[in-house]
């Protein structure tokens, strides 16, 4: 292939994933995936390797890449096949993120070609707690865990995910329709475009996608100083009672890759900070991706290059049965900080400060069992992100491994029995410099009904950095009815009861000169 074929295929399989996304939020019903954009879409090759991905969740797709192999070898696979799965020790991120994956084959039904994959956030996931995100201390205590399971064959749902997914019919509904019908039209376009290529075209074409990705990571290492650089962060709580708790990375940079030492880090905690080996990937994969150019192609051979070196029952490596809801979450946002603070070292010129590093998680709900009935909320909030050397910060935007959306009010509102009382900037929050951090929100909800809430939330203790004299941010704070809370906390509420999260601002870059004082 050319330069120009090349990018013209890398330009297909991308809208292949842009399409599918489309479908998922057209045809879902949860404003999770319709309004927060909760969701994300992938393409792999028939061994599992990443080419292409839409620009959807960080935290989704990296972790995705770092497992597929091991994932779609747990089956033999037919024509029209579809696995589901949401187990974050084999490939997955939290229970709420549940995957589907599909197989494709040629036309002729005769080998596989490769895998169309997407994930989203069910905010039901037949956990206890409204909402699905518990202050947790085990992983039984998340919700239901779907090791991969065949989920469709010859077009009908099996026995064992009908009664894992307590299905009354062999239909799909809901979200989960939405997911299947999005890998459906995935397969038939990737389908189409090897019709059309011819297969050995199709495979020269990834081969050469993972050789331009090689050159690009390799282009990235070239610009980095070679040499030891370290950087240590803490995490607020566990909401356990473990406090201040060890996050530590050292990169070796040489010539050839880059080697991630995260050996350094806490053991396992009590509480759901902990996260799989995947997740610390993902987060890796991310800050390497965004120092390279917009038009590099999501694929394998992108990341060949950077190397993780993790401990077993470690809080970036944790085992069975720990909790992980979190993880997901909070301790992704803050393994960025991490490595960026690293880089900052390294690539001075290039790396900004500390962005807010939590996603604010809320969730609430109610289960009346009486009526039978139940109502799940979930949503992350935006806050500062941090000042660069070109920039301020922006302010109340979601950063790094979250790209979702707040819910909208309208759709909240409609949706819940839940009023929004404050949405707004929180002035002064981000960090002051020769460049200002951005500002974190507020939003303050009114209870029209009792509930139940679970709050997961970071930097409530440990403030976002400023780089190069600039300021720290202001933390986060939350409320119930004027009084604070922790930053993990689960209480219940009664009607005309008032929540207010502020959250954290960006960290300032740069030391403060007369001319922009209070800027």
């Amino acid at each position: 292939m050319n330069a120009i074929e090349l990018k013209l295929f890398s330009s297909r399989v991308s809208g292949i994933c842009d399409e599918m996304g489309l479908v998922l939020r057209r045809t879902a019903f949860s404003p999770n995936i319709k309004d927060r954009l909760d969701f994300s879409c992938a393409l792999f090759s028939a061994d599992g390797e990443l080419f292409a991905q839409a620009a959807h969740i960080p935290v989704h797709l990296g972790s995705m890449a770092f497992a597929m192999k091991s994932i779609i070898g747990a089956l033999q696979w037919q024509m029209g096949d579809t696995l589901i799965l949401n187990d974050p020790y084999l490939g997955g991120t939290h229970l709420p993120d549940v995957t589907l994956v599909s197989a494709v084959f040629d036309l002729d039904g005769n080998s596989i070609q490769g895998f169309v994959v997407n994930r989203a956030h069910h905010a039901d996931i037949d956990c206890d707690s409204p909402g699905s995100m518990p202050v947790s201390s085990s992983i039984d205590e998340e919700g239901l865990l779907i090791p991969p399971t065949l989920l469709i064959r010859n077009g009908e749902i099996q026995q064992q995910a009908q009664t894992l997914l307590s299905l009354e019919t062999k239909e799909l509904t809901g979200d989960f329709a939405a997911q299947a019908g999005a890998n459906q039209l995935g397969v038939q376009r990737l389908q189409s475009l090897i019709f059309r290529m011819g297969e050995e075209q199709y495979h020269s074409g990834l081969k050469e996608l993972n050789n331009y990705g090689d050159r690009i990571a390799a282009a990235v290492i070239a610009g980095i100083k070679p040499g030891s650089y370290k950087f240590t962060d803490f995490l607020d709580d566990d909401g356990q009672g473990t406090t201040q708790i060890k996050l530590t990375v050292a990169i070796e940079v040489s010539a050839e890759e880059l080697v991630l030492d995260f050996e350094g880090c806490s053991e396992q905690v009590a509480g759901n900070m902990n996260c799989p080996e995947s997740v610390a990937a993902a987060a890796v994969f991310y800050c390497f991706r965004c120092l390279m150019p917009a038009e590099a192609p999501a694929c394998a051979g992108l990341f060949g290059r950077f190397k993780l070196k993790t401990r077993s029952g470690s809080i970036v490596n944790a085992r069975r049965p720990a909790a992980v809801a979190a993880g997901n979450v909070e301790t992704s946002m803050r393994l960025v900080d991490l490595v960026f603070g690293a880089l900052a070292k390294a690539m001075p010129e290039r790396i900004p400060a500390a962005s807010q590093g939590t996603m604010n998680n809320v969730a609430m709900g109610n289960i009346d069992e009486q009526r039978g009935t139940r109502w799940d909320y979930y949503e992350t909030l935006a806050g500062g992100i941090g000042a660069s050397p070109k920039a301020s910060g922006l302010d109340a935007c979601h950063s790094h491994m979250t790209n979702t959306l707040n819910t909208p009010v309208e759709s909240l509102e409609m949706h819940y029995p839940l009023r929004v009382r404050n949405y707004s900037i929180r002035k002064q929050s981000g960090g002051q410099g020769l460049y200002r951090g951005g500002n974190g929100l507020q939003r303050e909800y009114e209870f029209l009904e009792s509930a139940q809430v679970s709050i997961l939330s970071e930097r409530r203790s440990n403030s976002p950095w400023g780089l190069h004299g600039g300021q720290d941010a202001k933390q986060g704070v939350n409320f119930l009815n004027g009084e604070p809370l922790s930053a993990k906390c689960s209480f219940k509420v009664n009607p005309g009861d008032r929540l207010l999260l502020a959250t954290p601002g960006g960290g300032g870059w740069g030391e403060e000169t007369p001319a922009n004082a209070g800027s």
